[in-house]
């Protein structure tokens, strides 16, 4: 007779954690997965810092708190530079804790997982590292990114047990820059749950019928994104308006207010949403586009969250969900105007697409639902153990 697999005790490392929204979808991805396995039966605990976001968060005085049946430990963060957060307690907090079995480190370069990962590896801890698409340097501080790596979080990549990459895209990278390719798993992140119908509440806020054709992007509003491509391509696209939704650079502010009068009260800039998540919104557009250019997605969770709403999405193939989703939930396409424009075009005038990309999204977001990803992710644990 069959018997379940022995729970694991699993310890998390991350630099920030619910609620600190702000920090975009790694907080979804990890608060899914401890939570998942919390109810799975895995004992489970987080440790991580107080920030919220940018620029809140410091505090004196850290807290346990029971989140969806994981411990989660906000580490008293008294000194903190940007995301970065010093947590003196950390280490006295390790010697407290229960020896976990496996630990999972969030991110590459915060002081939390440094400390975490070097801890394991003098505790013979085996533990599995998913750098969330930031094991290139990128964005901020190029030069000393790639002075400080080699000495802060290259050691963490080399004693790890696994990398997990979220798409077939991220192992390319990791690859490139000289990970083995034996020790990288492939492991999505968790789609929403397919959920179809408009709200109308996107619209309300715009001003917009019914019947105005929206095209929608969630996400930074920052050079790299290729937002610049997407109101170049809707440019040549009469009567189409395009909602944007999400924390904007302010370097980048001027010229995106340059584009928006250019496109004649077309576009419509707007804050991120104060909703524990924005999935309201994502029914109310005739296309999601995510037009990343320069900076390529290691997978691109607002896609997943779209399409889980049953809307057509247009990406670019520098996104790594690109991979997911195939021909059959999505229109992938160069990051360039014209190419954007024709998938928008396409997805606008013909209806049989528009009914095969959305069929073809509640499958994929059925298939990698929150109970299947937290699934994979056991079995990459139970392999680590095993090796």
């Amino acid at each position: 007779m069959a018997t379940d697999p022995p729970s694991l005790r699993v310890l998390f490392a991350t630099p920030a954690y619910w609620p600190a929204l702000s920090f975009g979808g790694p907080i979804w991805i990890a608060k899914e997965l401890a939570e998942g396995l919390a109810s799975n039966g895995h004992p489970v605990d987080v440790l991580t810092t107080t920030l919220l976001d940018i620029e809140a968060g410091r505090s004196v005085r850290g807290r346990v708190e029971l989140l969806g049946g994981a411990r989660v430990h906000y580490l008293a963060t008294p000194v903190r530079y940007r995301w970065f957060g010093l947590t003196p307690t950390l280490p006295l907090e390790l010697t407290r804790l229960p020896k976990p079995d496996v630990a999972h480190v969030f991110g590459c370069r915060d002081p939390v997982g440094i400390a975490v990962a070097a801890w394991c590896r003098l505790r013979r801890i085996p533990y599995v590292l998913e750098p969330l698409g930031m094991f290139r340097p990128r964005v901020r501080k190029l030069r000393l990114k790639r002075a400080l790596d080699p000495l802060l979080s290259r050691p963490g990549a080399r004693g790890a047990s696994l990398i997990v990459a979220a798409s077939e895209l991220e192992l390319e990278d990791l690859a490139d820059l000289g990970v083995p390719q034996e020790r990288i798993a492939v492991r999505p992140y968790p789609f929403p749950p397919p959920r179809p119908g408009r709200t109308g509440k996107l619209r309300r806020q715009l001003g917009l019928a019914d019947d105005d054709p929206l095209v929608l992007y969630v996400g930074r509003i920052a050079a790299g994104k290729g937002i610049d491509l997407l109101l170049r391509a809707v440019r040549d696209l009469p009567g189409v308006h395009v909602a944007l939704v999400g924390p904007r650079d302010h370097k980048d502010v001027a010229a995106l207010a340059d584009a928006a009068s250019a496109a004649n009260g077309r576009v419509h800039v707007l804050p991120p949403s104060t909703d524990e998540r924005p999935l309201a919104l994502y029914g109310d557009a005739d296309v999601f586009v995510l037009p990343a250019e320069s900076e390529r997605e290691n997978f691109g969770l607002v896609v997943a969250e779209a399409v889980a709403a049953g809307v057509p999405t247009v990406i670019s193939e520098r996104a790594g969900i690109a991979g997911l989703l195939g021909d059959s939930a999505a229109l992938v396409v160069r990051p360039e105007p014209a190419a954007i424009r024709e998938g928008i075009d396409r997805v606008l005038r013909q209806k049989d697409l528009r009914e095969r990309l959305r069929q073809g999204g509640f499958e994929v977001a059925a298939a990698n639902s929150t109970a299947a990803i937290v699934k994979r992710q056991e079995e990459l644990y139970r392999r680590t153990l095993a090796s």
